[in-house]
């Protein structure tokens, strides 16, 4: 009867530790995957490496009237415009060939983004210039929340089109609507806010 008892404590024992056993192995596994997914996180061909910068704009009188968000995407620099006020209407928005926003009337910027030499406007049929974009749209009471997509710039650095320049460059905001067709800078008006990049 003892020889019995023994055999099943034995039996018994041996399936706790075959259990353990199988447990401490499926560990290692565990461990890999974490080191694994540290390594995903750090690859340089990552998320982490798609560029992305926020640039404040200011009015003639230096206070902070909108942010720009620059993105690299697929087909261009994606660009986030949020602001508060500003005239109502459709306003030229624009890359100036210059990083610098010098008061009261941004003139230090330069004209248009200019990089291939051609002429301004969507409408010219040897234009756009790399810095012109779409007119943003302010609301009646002067804000603004729109997005646009100015598809022949970058911003990697080195790169033809970079806004990365040794003058850098500069985001624009007109006090009217550019007629895409009009020289240099489509009859947008005043500069009426600004905003280094890269600063």
């Amino acid at each position: 009867m003892k020889l019995w008892k023994m055999l099943l404590l034995v039996m018994a024992v041996s399936v706790v530790l075959a259990a353990c056993g199988d447990e401490s192995e499926s560990d290692p596994e565990v461990e890999e995957g974490a080191i694994d997914e540290t390594v995903d996180e750090e690859d340089p061909g990552g998320v982490l490496d798609v560029p992305e910068e926020e640039v404040t704009l200011i009015n003639t009188e230096g206070e902070e009237t909108a942010t720009a968000t620059l993105s690299e995407g697929d087909s261009g620099v994606n660009v986030a415009i949020e602001g508060e006020n500003l005239p109502p209407g459709e306003l030229g928005f624009h890359f100036h060939e210059t990083g610098s926003c010098e008061l009261p009337d941004f003139e230090s910027a330069g004209g248009h983004y200019n990089p291939t030499d051609a002429n301004h406007g969507f409408e010219d049929p040897e234009g756009p210039h790399a810095g012109d974009m779409e007119n943003i749209e302010v609301a009646e009471d002067g804000t603004v929340d729109t997005e646009t997509t100015a598809d022949m710039v970058t911003m990697q650095e080195n790169e033809e089109n970079t806004l990365y320049t040794e003058e850098g460059t500069a985001l624009i905001i007109h006090s009217e609507a550019d007629d895409y067709v009009s020289q240099p800078s489509g009859d947008a008006g005043e500069r009426i806010a600004c905003g280094v990049v890269g600063e």
